[in-house]
């Protein structure tokens, strides 16, 4: 048994299991998901979301796997009947980009759904999520990588009821310097040896208000360094017009975040924190819904 402090992960994302009344926890869980060769992704289940069992091995790469290194950000999300894994990998001389997975059980073991990642080919893309309209058709929310535009951008796109291929053309959404409380990367030329301004998506998140408000979580730098803000659609659709909350919600040291109710109800707000490997941990903190925007419960 593990406690949360035990456990170093980086963007941590919980499956909430009504059946097993059980919280799953997925994230980046390699020591070092820097520089080191992907070891796969581990899961951790709890009732409290304090005591957790494992880890679980939830996905190990087979040996013809495409990817090398950077096995990041790990999302399952439960459709037509499945478990699907969006995660992000890379390999020497391919771009970055989230591939999806699939399995029998929330825990696993995922395997490949595809020969590679569903992002576009020439992107370097990460992060990618899982949107379902309201018709119920398939979207795939992604970052297309400051690396490659110096402004990260969001985009989205269509993807077929199997969750294969693409069904569209890829939609640009937003740039990370749209919003108020974005500041330029500083490390930009350390990471990327870039000598223009940079400014970075992150770990886009979509949750729908219980008044109908689409709201995206991401994450970048702001005053205080790494931070989550929100952003909302102003038709409620996810190709509408987005607008930008002035104030991140988290303003420091804290960032690729995702929303969900727990077993009684309360709405609760998870990231990684400090953004340092290899002290990161899940945080959870209590949110509240008010006047379609997300505060931290006082």
């Amino acid at each position: 048994m593990l406690e949360t402090r035990d456990i170093q992960i980086r963007d941590p994302f919980i499956f909430v299991d009504h059946e097993t009344q059980s919280y799953f926890m997925f994230g980046t869980t390699d020591r070092d998901c820097w520089r080191g060769p992907g070891q796969g992704f581990d899961c951790y289940r709890s009732e409290d979301l304090q005591i957790w069992d494992g880890p679980i091995p939830a996905f190990r790469p087979p040996s013809d796997f495409w990817a090398e290194k950077n096995f990041w950000a790990p999302e399952v999300h439960r459709f037509n009947g499945r478990f699907y894994m969006f995660a992000t990998f890379i390999a020497e001389g391919r771009l970055r980009g989230t591939q999806i997975l699939t399995a029998d059980e929330v825990s696993g073991p995922y395997a490949p759904l595809t020969g590679g990642p569903i992002t576009p080919r020439h992107w370097q893309c990460l992060d990618g999520t899982l949107h379902v309209d309201a018709s119920g058709d398939p979207w795939i929310v992604f970052c297309h990588e400051w690396v490659q535009l110096h402004d990260g951008s969001i985009c989205a796109m269509k993807l077929s009821p199997d969750l294969k291929e693409a069904a569209g053309r890829p939609v640009f959404l937003f740039n990370a310097s749209e919003a108020p409380w974005v500041r330029e990367f500083e490390r930009r030329n350390e990471v990327a040896k870039l000598r223009f301004p940079a400014y970075v998506t992150d770990g886009p998140f979509l949750h729908r208000t219980q008044d109908g408000t689409l709201l995206m979580l991401w994450s970048s730098f702001g005053d205080r360094g790494y931070a989550m803000g929100v952003s909302r659609s102003q038709n409620g659709e996810i190709t509408g017009l987005w607008q930008h909350d002035p104030e991140p919600l988290w303003a420091e040291d804290g960032g690729h975040g995702m929303v969900f109710r727990t077993l009684d109800g309360r709405l609760m707000l998870t990231f990684h924190r400090p953004n340092h490997t290899p002290d990161e941990r899940a945080v959870f903190v209590e949110i509240v819904e008010k006047n379609s925007r997300l505060q931290l419960r006082a």
